[in-house]
């Protein structure tokens, strides 16, 4: 990459709103009113296509949103809503165009621009065991271009087995749920006098099999938390 004076001025983003593409300078990234921008890439379905996009829906943000691949669905936006700090998810937010030490000129689109309560996250998803050498190249320089505006960048390579497992099962009770049986209320007032096993909680409530479904809920909002003795 060439970082020679004024490099932030020479290397450029292409967002887009509506139809029309908006090119600035790297410099100049964050005065860009990103909430109203588009994906500049499409997301397509076709037959045979070898990754699999679709749609997630986001309690942070109460709409669904694309992604390009299972990895993007579940290493990224669902972990990230479960943090419960994103307040908007922008998929493939802009095109980033730098120069090599060569002189080349080199186009990347970072997988997704997180806004969030701690700042803005750039973001690029790629499984550890397939990140090449020019992807390795593009990363660096979008985190030159984050730095330059202040921003964190991270590539999401994976997480452990069981955190993607865990959040997974929960992700059953984001949604806010009616509760007009009490069964949230029970819940707590049990959980105070605990720990106890998921089982046992839900078992000390008058109607243990629709509370499972509370106490999930309770666990994705944070209501209700979870302890494993052997981190005491």
């Amino acid at each position: 990459m060439s970082l020679s004076t004024g490099w932030s001025d020479r290397w450029t983003a292409t967002w887009r709103f509506g139809r029309t593409p908006v090119t600035c300078s790297v410099r100049n990234l964050s005065e860009v009113e990103a909430v109203q921008s588009r994906p500049v890439r499409r997301f397509t379905w076709r037959t045979g296509q070898w990754h699999r996009p679709g749609l997630e829906y986001l309690v942070s943000t109460d709409r669904h949103h694309g992604f390009e691949s299972f990895e993007e669905e579940l290493l990224l936006l669902l972990i990230a809503d479960f943090a419960g700090d994103m307040e908007e998810a922008l998929a493939q937010p802009f095109r980033l165009r730098f120069l090599t030490a060569d002189g080349e000129r080199v186009d990347h689109t970072p997988d997704f621009l997180l806004l969030t309560g701690s700042g803005p996250w750039l973001l690029d998803v790629r499984p550890a065991g397939r990140i090449r050498p020019e992807d390795e190249v593009r990363f660096a320089a979008s985190t030159e271009a984050a730095l330059a505006v202040g921003w964190n960048y991270s590539v999401v390579t994976g997480w452990r087995r069981h955190v993607v497992r865990i959040v997974d099962a929960l992700s059953a009770g984001r949604r806010e749920l009616t509760d007009q049986l009490g069964l949230q209320g029970e819940l707590l007032r049990a959980a105070a006098s605990g720990p106890f096993p998921f089982g046992e909680l839900v078992e000390r409530c008058s109607y243990p099999a629709i509370a499972r479904a509370h106490a999930l809920c309770l666990l994705w909002h944070r209501d209700l938390g979870t302890w494993h003795p052997a981190t005491s």
